[in-house]
């Protein structure tokens, strides 16, 4: 069972959240919080397995919220769900400790899929990301190449994960907190390692070789 925090200052949201998770037999809600303060104080004691977070909340936004939390290690798998869609706030978001992005216009069957993959250690993403590119490999039909690929190393793993995002590697580093260049040695050894010699198939390769869902 899957315990889910929701931290959101819209009263009606929280009540539709709540009701489209408790169809989910394998979901349980563990609390609510109409602010940031409220969510500070109430999750370490919920025992939630995921917050579900938005980031526009009076008396502290979700920002706040991941870092205070993450800062005294009582910080559960976070997925922010929010309506304000800006590449910045992702960043920042992942910096702070959250572990997946998605907007409020997202599907129910979208939405929980999220919250297992998060629950399970996993990272997701704006699922229209992808959808954009599936939609330009298939502008540009081409047979994949199925050879079995290397094994990508942890941090590589998380770089093809915020490309899968649409991310530079500018943006990429800063997220990361690493050097430009050191993600584009990252970037190179995982294109030879998919046997690609773009990011889109690298992201497309790693998305069917279930990479992204680890």
């Amino acid at each position: 069972m899957i315990r889910v925090f929701i931290a959101d200052d819209q009263l009606l949201i929280r009540q539709g959240v709540r009701t489209l998770l408790e169809m989910d037999g394998g979901i349980t809600i563990a609390g609510e919080a109409g602010d940031g303060e409220e969510t500070i104080q109430r999750v370490p004691t919920s025992a939630a397995d995921v917050l579900l977070l938005d980031i526009r909340m009076p008396r502290k936004n979700g920002l706040d919220v991941l870092r205070d939390l993450s800062a005294r290690n009582q910080l559960p798998p976070t997925l922010i769900l929010t309506t304000f869609d800006d590449a910045g706030v992702v960043l920042d978001g992942i910096r702070a400790g959250a572990r997946g992005f998605m907007l409020k216009d997202v599907s129910y069957e979208q939405l929980i899929a999220a919250i297992r993959a998060v629950a399970s250690g996993g990272t997701v993403f704006q699922p229209a990301v992808t959808e954009r590119l599936l939609l330009a490999a298939a502008k540009r039909p081409e047979q994949m190449d199925l050879r079995p690929i290397e094994r990508l190393t942890e941090r590589e793993v998380e770089v093809v994960r915020l490309m899968s995002g649409g991310y530079s590697n500018k943006e990429i580093a800063h997220a990361l907190r690493t050097a430009e260049g050191t993600v584009k040695n990252h970037v190179s050894s995982i294109l030879a390692k998919l046997g690609v010699r773009d990011r889109t198939r690298a992201v497309l390769k790693a998305l069917e070789a279930g990479i992204l869902h680890r």
